[in-house]
C-alpha cells in the first residue's frame, strides 16, 4: 500500500517502510491529485489543502496532519468521502509557550505590574495564562465558546482591549459559525485599544487584520507587534514586517519536542486505524541537548539563552522573499524543559 507524506515532517520517513508501505515524500504544497490517487493515507502539514480537488476519487481513507491547526482540511468533504482525519492537538503547546515567553522577555526587562490578555485558552493559551500568573502578571482570559459553555473567570474582548498591556492570540481560525475568529482583531478592535504596548499573534495569520494592525502601529494604538503568523503567507506585508518588533516565519511551534510529539500522535492514530502494533513507536525518542545545563541569573536570562526570537527576526527581515524556505528548513530548537537551569 502507498502512503503520501510531506517531506518536511521529521521522524516519519523510514518507519512506515518497515511496515511494508510504499512512501512518496514531497513538499507539502506540491502534493497533487495524481500523487494521492492510489494512496491509502496521507501525512501532511498546513501547506497541503485537503479538499475535493485533491482527494476526489482517490483511495485515501486516512489523513494525519502533524499540526494543531486543521483549517486546511475540508472536513465536510472528508466526511462525505469516508475519510478519517486526525490532527495533533496540543503537540507543540509547550513550544509556543516558549516562543511567547521569549518574545515577552525580549521586549520587557521586568514583568512587574503588567497586565496580559490571553485570547483563546485552549492547550496553548491556558499554558500561557498559567505561566503569566506565575510570573506575576495580571491575567485576563478570553474564550467566547468556553464562556458560552458556562466556564467562569473569563473576560470579554472589550475589557482586554481596555486594560491589557500585552495581548496575545491563541485561537483557532474559524471563518463561520457562532464564534468566528477571522479578523477578530480588526480595525474596530485596534481603535478600542487603550494601553496595548505589545500585541502577539502566534495563532493564525487571519485572526489579526494585518492592515488594521499596521495602521495601529503607525498611530500608536499598538506599541509593538510580535508576529509569527501572517495574512497571505508566504507573501507577507513588507511594511508590517519592517515595523514588527518580532517577525518570524510561522515557526513558534517548531521545536524538536513539538515535532516529535506531532509525528508520534498522528502515527498513533494511524496505527489504531490500521490495526498496527504501537510498540514500534517506542523507537521515536529524542536525545538530551548536547549542552543541557544553562546557568543564568534569572528565569528571563535562562529563557533567552535557550531561545531568543530576535535572531529569527533578523533572518526574516533580511530574507522576506525566502519565507517558505526559512520555515521549511528551520533548525528545530529545543524546548526549555529539556535543559537543566541553574540560577546563580
Amino acid at each position: 500500500m502507498k502512503v503520501v507524506i510531506d517531506e518536511k515532517i521529521p521522524y516519519l520517513k523510514g518507519l512506515l517502510e518497515t511496515l511494508g508501505y510504499t512512501v512518496l515524500a514531497k513538499p507539502g504544497a506540491e502534493i497533487g491529485s495524481d500523487d494521492v490517487a492510489d494512496a491509502c493515507a496521507m501525512f501532511v502539514r498546513t501547506r497541503t489543502r485537503c479538499d475535493e480537488a485533491l482527494l476526489a476519487g482517490s483511495a485515501v481513507r486516512f489523513i494525519g496532519t502533524a499540526t494543531i491547526g486543521h483549517d486546511h482540511i475540508d472536513k465536510e468533504f472528508c466526511k462525505s468521502a469516508g475519510i478519517v482525519w486526525k490532527n495533533a492537538a496540543g503537540c507543540n503547546a509547550d513550544a509556543v509557550l516558549q516562543y511567547v515567553q521569549s518574545v515577552i522577555y525580549a521586549w520587557a526587562s521586568s514583568l512587574e505590574g503588567l497586565s496580559i490578555g490571553v485570547v483563546g485558552v485552549g492547550e496553548i493559551g491556558s499554558r500561557v495564562a498559567a505561566w503569566a500568573e506565575r510570573a506575576g502578571m495580571n491575567v485576563l482570559k478570553n474564550d467566547p465558546p468556553k464562556a458560552a459553555a458556562g466556564e467562569k473567570g473569563l473576560a470579554p474582548l472589550e475589557r482586554i482591549a481596555e486594560e491589557c498591556d500585552i495581548i496575545t492570540f491563541h485561537t483557532t481560525l474559524e471563518r463561520d459559525g457562532e464564534f468566528p475568529t477571522r479578523h477578530l482583531a480588526d480595525e474596530k478592535f485596534m481603535n478600542s485599544l487603550k494601553r496595548c504596548k505589545l500585541l502577539i499573534n502566534a495563532s493564525r495569520g487571519e485572526v489579526v487584520d494585518n492592515k488594521a494592525l499596521l495602521s495601529a502601529l503607525k498611530n500608536g494604538r499598538v506599541g509593538a507587534a510580535a508576529l509569527d503568523v501572517w495574512e497571505n503567507e508566504p507573501f507577507i506585508d513588507k511594511e508590517l514586517l519592517e515595523r514588527a518588533f518580532v517577525a518570524t516565519p510561522h515557526i513558534a511551534g517548531y521545536s524538536a519536542e513539538g515535532k516529535m510529539n506531532a509525528t508520534r500522535m498522528v502515527l498513533e492514530y494511524f496505527f489504531d486505524f490500521m490495526g498496527h502494533d504501537k510498540e514500534r513507536l517506542s523507537a521515536l525518542r529524542l536525545l538530551p541537548p548536547e549542552n543541557d545545563v544553562v546557568t543564568a541569573a534569572s528565569e528571563r536570562e535562562a529563557v533567552l539563552a535557550i531561545y531568543s526570537p530576535l535572531a529569527d527576526t533578523k533572518n526574516l527581515k533580511e530574507q522576506c522573499e525566502e519565507f517558505e524556505s526559512l520555515r521549511n528548513n528551520y533548525n528545530l530548537r529545543r524546548e526549555t524543559k529539556s535543559y537543566r537551569i541553574m540560577l546563580k
